[in-house]
């Protein structure tokens, strides 16, 4: 194995002294962007991570995982969480929450301790590998780390990539886990469809790229299609952010179309079905009596929410607790050789929203 490259490497290719390299890492705003531009293009192509401290730099090792994930915060839920008791703070946790305890479950458990970084797309790109140097494997949901930085902290330490199909190349290297989001999206709607002999249906996904969100959406039109109802080629309806005021948004769009009223709404994740049920609720539209709502994940508030939400349960948890055993096999030598791919089992949980008891 060749020995890993240094701050010295990094100053002599780029032509610096080891004082500026280290204040690129350390405050990038002090140095230069054509000096920046300049280590930073070094330190790429000689795959050099910073290390995060001085315990890191003698063993190599941190005793640290990390975890990096898009902000998946919604105001609505935040803002009925702060006014909950303490009690049933538990029920507005939302998909990351629900990854975060499993990972920092499985973390504990190995000794490990977690660092989380939300949303480090568009930040600076040293703050990436500031968050790869202070850990010794890193998780990553998928689409929040630019590939090319993905591929240089890969050379240094294990990387498992959360959600999302394989999708890149470049990235087939890495160990990936995601859960059966088109089987479980397509389960869902031909239990509306045969179960229920609903026939207008309508899909409601985002416009931001989200692989979960367009597996499931193919698993839907598959649905459709093999039962003969009517689908289009994209969602009834595109929404920013998946969050519960855009499911209200969507919920009004789709009430006020000029052909009949879908029968059922059938939504990308349960924080914008919990938001249309609201708009329902406001506008006398009864559930599931005038118009079935679905939803995706399993969120605890989706079983709260009158009536109950029918969704599809992922293991959200489980997703956070194999990343870890996934970087600590890695890590202990105990796996080597060819990256990894799981897909965790998802299930249906028919409640009353569909019209199920």
């Amino acid at each position: 194995m060749s020995t890993a490259p240094t701050v010295y490497d990094v100053a002599e290719r780029s032509g610096v002294s080891i004082a500026t390299v280290s204040r690129v890492y350390r405050n990038s705003d002090s140095v230069r962007a054509q000096t920046r531009e300049r280590v930073l293009a070094a330190a790429r192509e000689l795959g050099y991570v910073p290390s995060g401290n001085a315990r890191g730099l003698a063993s190599r090792s941190t005793g640290v995982l990390g975890l990096c994930f898009p902000d998946y915060s919604d105001p609505d839920t935040e803002s009925e969480a702060a006014a909950a008791d303490a009690d049933e703070d538990r029920a507005f946790t939302l998909y990351s929450d629900q990854i975060i305890r499993g990972m920092e479950r499985a973390a504990r458990r190995h000794g490990y301790a977690l660092l989380i970084a939300a949303s480090l797309r568009g930040g600076p790109e040293s703050l990436v590998a500031k968050v790869a140097g202070r850990v010794d494997g890193f998780a990553v949901l998928s689409r929040t780390v630019p590939t090319e930085d993905l591929g240089l902290i890969s050379r240094r330490q294990p990387v498992v990539m959360l959600a999302g199909p394989r999708e890149e190349e470049e990235l087939d290297h890495l160990d990936h886990i995601e859960v059966a989001n088109a089987d479980g999206q397509r389960e869902l709607t031909r239990h509306l469809i045969e179960d229920h002999g609903l026939r207008r249906l309508a899909f409601v996904g985002t416009e931001e790229t989200s692989p979960d969100a367009a597996a499931r959406f193919l698993g839907y039109q598959q649905a459709c299609r093999g039962a003969g109802v009517p689908v289009r080629d994209e969602a009834d309806v595109l929404v920013g952010m998946m969050t519960q005021a855009e499911g209200a948004r969507a919920a009004d769009l789709l009430l006020g179309r000029e052909d009949l009223p879908p029968q059922a709404m059938v939504f990308a994740n349960d924080q914008m079905a919990v938001g249309a049920l609201h708009t329902l609720e406001r506008r006398g539209v009864r559930v599931p009596e005038d118009v079935a709502v679905t939803g995706f994940d399993g969120i605890p508030l989706s079983r709260l929410v009158r009536p109950a939400l029918t969704t599809v349960r992922q293991p959200m948890r489980r997703l956070g607790e194999a990343a870890v055993e996934l970087l600590v096999e890695r890590l202990n030598g105990t796996r080597s050789g060819d990256p990894v791919s799981l897909v965790l089992p998802v299930s249906v949980a028919r409640r009353a929203s569909c019209g199920c008891a």
